[in-house]
């Protein structure tokens, strides 16, 4: 081989001839002229590597199971301690990033491609995003919607929030549903060892944490938007009386006000430390007690709420507000293996025979065998068989594990709102 190298300032130029097959007995020879060219400093030195067109992995996942995922990152940087927990909803990720029940969690979607529609303002479940991050496996690259604001990288910066992306979604999950939430540190920090992050992951818990104070509301405040109408259903045979109804915000959801204002509730909403000496004075229709965060054993303050005011008026107990009716009346509550997050959970209402797709969002439960004589278990998680929906009308309540107003999710279990109206109602005529 014949080569030949000429270089060049501020282009190297390399000229290489080379005979192919040469054979000594042919006189067939066939050539070829390559040329490379690479920038050079004025001294003659490479300038260095030319930026990558792509992304590289600049984030990490480390689980306390010691086992630790690269990734790319989006979104806020930094770290960040949370339990991870997977989201089975196809859509609705806007919805998801900013309910409040989310609150010291990591929330992976199952679903694997997220932000194609970007994200728009009247889409948000409350003020702010209370999640601490966001695993998914592909991030879009473009949006495609006319409500679209901006971008999800942007919205999750400008509000503090990690993200990663290109990580395997699928073997993570199957982890989870094989060994049970994890706890997990999120970290773009290069300083910070596998092995400190490891150790965050195993002496930081969940369990036991009153994440409530942290998302309630610090003063009442009066709720008057209903749901608009062109995103309004099932509107059919509603009750046109208004019912002054006072909820309690242990993380309460926009779309669960709006609900109860569609159906003609007068709302006033007060901080989750209400006493309930307070809520009685204003002599409401009736109480709700909204979903919210954690561990509703952590919160004993809000169970003696419950407590004082079941049987007294009616109400109505969602997602937490279920789980601490249960607590309020004698039942205890456990902690599942992996929870209930999506918008595909099939329930069994009992009363009905009807099945329902609802949208779930916990991680605790009640347990039916430890509840009084007098309580009807009304609703049974088909997954799994727990506990979904209790009542009892000697005392005036009702509660449903999971999101009636479901955003996102399906209608099927709207019409609960008006069975609560009913429920005020019948108090309002015996009185």
């Amino acid at each position: 081989m014949d080569c030949s190298i000429r270089i060049q300032n501020p282009l190297s130029t390399t000229t290489i001839t080379s005979a192919l097959f040469s054979n000594k007995k042919s006189a067939n020879f066939r050539v070829f002229t390559v040329r490379c060219s690479k920038i050079l400093s004025s001294d003659g030195a490479p300038s260095g590597l030319v930026e990558r067109p792509w992304k590289v992995a600049d984030a990490r996942l480390v689980l306390e199971d010691g086992s630790i995922w690269k990734a790319k990152s989006f979104g806020a940087s930094g770290t960040q301690v949370g339990e991870v927990v997977f989201n089975t909803s196809l859509t609705g990720y806007q919805e998801i990033l900013t309910d409040p029940s989310y609150a010291g969690q990591f929330v992976l979607m199952t679903n694997p491609h997220i932000g194609n529609t970007g994200v728009n303002f009247g889409d948000e479940e409350s003020m702010q995003c209370f999640l601490a991050g966001l695993v998914i496996r592909s991030l879009s690259i473009s949006t495609s919607n006319w409500r679209c604001k901006e971008t999800l990288d942007e919205y999750l910066a400008k509000r503090n929030i990690m993200g990663i992306y290109d990580v395997d979604t699928r073997a993570i999950t199957r982890r989870l549903r094989q060994d049970g939430s994890l706890i997990g540190v999120l970290s773009t920090e290069n300083s910070k060892t596998d092995e400190e992050l490891l150790e965050m992951s195993r002496t930081w818990d969940i369990v036991g944490v009153d994440l409530i104070s942290g998302v309630s509301c610090k003063s009442p405040y009066e709720w008057v938007d209903r749901t608009a109408s062109d995103w309004d259903f099932n509107d059919n045979g509603r009750n046109k009386e208004t019912f002054n109804v006072v909820a309690y915000d242990f993380g309460i959801k926009h779309n669960i006000l709006r609900r109860l204002a569609s159906y003609g509730c007068k709302i006033t909403v007060v901080p989750s430390t209400w006493p309930a000496s307070e809520t009685l004075k204003m002599k409401p229709d009736g109480v709700l007690f909204s979903n919210g965060p954690g561990d509703p054993s952590a919160v004993p303050y809000a169970v003696e709420a419950v407590k004082e005011l079941i049987g007294k008026i009616p109400v109505f107990g969602i997602c937490m507000g279920h789980q601490l009716l249960g607590q309020a009346l004698g039942g205890k509550t456990f902690k599942m293996k992996f929870g209930h997050h999506g918008g595909n959970h099939p329930v069994r209402n009992l009363r009905n025979g009807c099945v329902e797709i609802s949208a779930q969002n916990h991680n605790y439960a009640v347990d039916p065998e430890s509840l009084p004589e007098g309580v009807e278990v009304t609703h049974v998680n088909l997954n799994d068989g727990s506990c979904a929906g209790l009542a009892s009308s000697k005392m005036k309540l009702m509660s449903l594990q999971y999101h009636p107003e479901a955003s996102p999710g399906p209608h099927d279990s709207d019409p609960v709102f008006g069975e609560f109206i009913q429920l005020m109602k019948q108090e309002k005529v015996k009185a």
